[in-house]
Protein backbone atom coordinates (compact mmCIF):
# COMPACT_ATOMS: atom_id res chain seq x y z
CA UNK A 1 0.00 0.00 0.00
CA UNK A 2 2.84 2.20 0.84
CA UNK A 3 3.55 2.69 -2.97
CA UNK A 4 -0.35 4.33 -3.60
CA UNK A 5 0.69 7.13 -1.54
CA UNK A 6 3.82 7.46 -3.77
CA UNK A 7 1.35 7.34 -6.58
CA UNK A 8 -1.02 9.68 -5.08
CA UNK A 9 1.38 12.62 -4.41
CA UNK A 10 3.05 12.04 -8.34
CA UNK A 11 -0.35 12.75 -9.54
CA UNK A 12 -0.75 16.14 -7.55
CA UNK A 13 2.64 16.47 -8.55
CA UNK A 14 1.72 16.42 -12.52
CA UNK A 15 0.21 19.82 -13.41
CA UNK A 16 2.26 21.90 -10.89
CA UNK A 17 4.85 22.12 -8.17
CA UNK A 18 3.59 21.89 -4.70
CA UNK A 19 5.44 21.73 -1.26
CA UNK A 20 6.22 19.33 1.40
CA UNK A 21 3.31 20.59 3.59
CA UNK A 22 0.89 20.64 0.79
CA UNK A 23 1.42 17.03 -0.47
CA UNK A 24 1.44 15.91 2.98
CA UNK A 25 -1.75 17.50 3.92
CA UNK A 26 -3.20 15.91 0.70
CA UNK A 27 -2.34 12.74 1.74
CA UNK A 28 -3.40 12.69 4.90
CA UNK A 29 -6.92 14.13 3.64
CA UNK A 30 -6.93 10.80 1.50
CA UNK A 31 -6.53 8.61 4.20
CA UNK A 32 -2.94 7.56 4.12
CA UNK A 33 -1.09 6.74 7.39
CA UNK A 34 1.72 8.62 8.69
CA UNK A 35 4.54 6.59 8.06
CA UNK A 36 3.08 6.03 4.71
CA UNK A 37 2.99 10.01 3.82
CA UNK A 38 6.58 9.72 5.68
CA UNK A 39 8.20 7.63 3.26
CA UNK A 40 6.14 8.80 -0.03
CA UNK A 41 7.19 12.70 1.00
CA UNK A 42 11.09 11.50 1.76
CA UNK A 43 11.26 9.46 -1.64
CA UNK A 44 10.31 12.40 -3.59
CA UNK A 45 12.35 14.71 -1.80
CA UNK A 46 15.54 12.41 -2.22
CA UNK A 47 15.19 12.22 -5.78
CA UNK A 48 14.02 16.04 -5.78
CA UNK A 49 10.47 15.62 -7.08
CA UNK A 50 9.50 17.65 -4.41
CA UNK A 51 12.06 20.74 -3.59
CA UNK A 52 10.35 23.41 -1.48
CA UNK A 53 13.14 25.79 -2.03
CA UNK A 54 12.30 25.25 -5.97
CA UNK A 55 9.04 26.10 -5.47
CA UNK A 56 9.28 28.93 -3.37
CA UNK A 57 11.36 30.51 -5.93
CA UNK A 58 8.85 29.83 -8.80
CA UNK A 59 6.13 31.29 -6.99
CA UNK A 60 8.10 34.35 -5.40
CA UNK A 61 8.79 34.98 -9.14
CA UNK A 62 4.88 34.43 -10.02
CA UNK A 63 3.59 36.32 -7.84
CA UNK A 64 6.32 39.42 -8.07
CA UNK A 65 5.49 39.49 -11.87
CA UNK A 66 1.96 39.96 -11.17
CA UNK A 67 2.57 42.83 -8.94
CA UNK A 68 2.63 41.33 -5.21
CA UNK A 69 4.89 42.99 -2.94
CA UNK A 70 7.44 40.99 -0.52
CA UNK A 71 4.58 40.74 2.34
CA UNK A 72 2.04 38.89 -0.03
CA UNK A 73 4.53 36.62 -1.37
CA UNK A 74 5.91 36.24 1.84
CA UNK A 75 2.15 35.21 3.38
CA UNK A 76 1.75 32.59 0.28
CA UNK A 77 5.16 30.77 0.71
CA UNK A 78 4.16 30.50 4.52
CA UNK A 79 0.67 29.29 4.00
CA UNK A 80 1.90 26.88 1.27
CA UNK A 81 4.34 25.44 4.21
CA UNK A 82 7.18 26.61 2.98
CA UNK A 83 9.60 27.18 5.92
CA UNK A 84 10.78 30.73 6.75
CA UNK A 85 14.77 29.98 5.48
CA UNK A 86 13.63 29.26 1.91
CA UNK A 87 10.95 32.64 2.40
CA UNK A 88 13.78 34.48 2.78
CA UNK A 89 15.86 32.89 0.37
CA UNK A 90 13.35 32.96 -2.47
CA UNK A 91 12.43 36.43 -1.74
CA UNK A 92 16.15 37.58 -2.26
CA UNK A 93 16.14 36.20 -5.77
CA UNK A 94 13.36 38.59 -7.08
CA UNK A 95 14.67 42.19 -8.49
CA UNK A 96 14.15 44.63 -5.16
CA UNK A 97 10.79 45.27 -4.05
CA UNK A 98 11.29 49.19 -4.74
CA UNK A 99 12.18 48.70 -8.10
CA UNK A 100 9.03 46.68 -8.74
CA UNK A 101 7.23 49.23 -6.96
CA UNK A 102 8.25 51.97 -9.33
CA UNK A 103 7.67 49.94 -12.39
CA UNK A 104 3.69 49.72 -10.87
CA UNK A 105 3.83 53.75 -10.31
CA UNK A 106 5.07 53.69 -14.08
CA UNK A 107 2.29 51.91 -15.17
CA UNK A 108 -0.56 53.92 -12.92
CA UNK A 109 0.87 56.99 -11.76
CA UNK A 110 1.60 58.56 -8.54
CA UNK A 111 -1.12 58.86 -6.03
CA UNK A 112 -3.26 58.13 -2.99
CA UNK A 113 -5.14 55.33 -5.48
CA UNK A 114 -1.38 53.75 -6.66
CA UNK A 115 -0.54 54.07 -2.70
CA UNK A 116 -3.73 51.91 -1.75
CA UNK A 117 -3.19 49.64 -4.95
CA UNK A 118 0.87 48.68 -3.50
CA UNK A 119 -0.32 48.57 0.31
CA UNK A 120 -3.60 46.43 -0.57
CA UNK A 121 -0.60 44.08 -3.24
CA UNK A 122 1.50 43.41 -0.06
CA UNK A 123 4.54 46.12 -0.50
CA UNK A 124 5.50 47.71 2.65
CA UNK A 125 5.18 50.76 4.23
CA UNK A 126 8.54 52.23 3.42
CA UNK A 127 8.18 51.51 0.10
CA UNK A 128 4.75 53.02 -0.74
CA UNK A 129 5.85 55.82 1.41
CA UNK A 130 9.04 56.05 -1.06
CA UNK A 131 6.88 55.49 -4.48
CA UNK A 132 3.80 56.49 -4.50
CA UNK A 133 2.45 59.16 -2.23
CA UNK A 134 2.83 59.61 1.60
CA UNK A 135 1.13 56.54 3.75
CA UNK A 136 0.60 58.52 6.75
CA UNK A 137 -1.95 60.27 4.59
CA UNK A 138 -3.08 58.00 2.18
CA UNK A 139 -3.93 54.89 3.90
CA UNK A 140 -4.19 56.06 7.78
Amino acid sequence: MGGEALDSALRALHHRDRTAHEIGRRLADQGFPEHERAEALETLTRTGVLNDGRYAESRAASLAARGSGNERIRFELVRAGVDDDAVEAALETLEPELVRARGIVGRRGQGAKTARYLHAHGFGRDVVAAVAAPVEEELG
